[in-house]
């Protein structure tokens, strides 16, 4: 069964104290660090998807974090 967007991004939203810049600024440093290369964490064919997307979903899982995402990058 697949979350809509909507659901994923409000989960993503509440892992990161609804703070709507940390998500975003988690998402489109995710999204950069895999367009880089980086593998992604989901269990799922994400041949499809957009960088973005699979940024969001890895953060709604709890995959990742701001930390991570941030320590990472620099």
């Amino acid at each position: 069964e697949k979350m809509r967007t909507e659901e994923i991004a409000a989960k993503a939203l509440k892992l990161l104290g609804d703070d709507r810049y940390k998500l975003a600024l988690a998402v489109s440093k995710r999204a950069e660090a895999l367009a880089s290369g980086a593998k992604n964490l989901l269990s799922i064919d994400t041949s499809k998807m957009k960088f973005a997307d699979i940024a969001l979903m890895e953060i709604a899982e709890g995959k990742i974090g701001l930390e991570g995402i941030v320590e990472a990058a620099k």
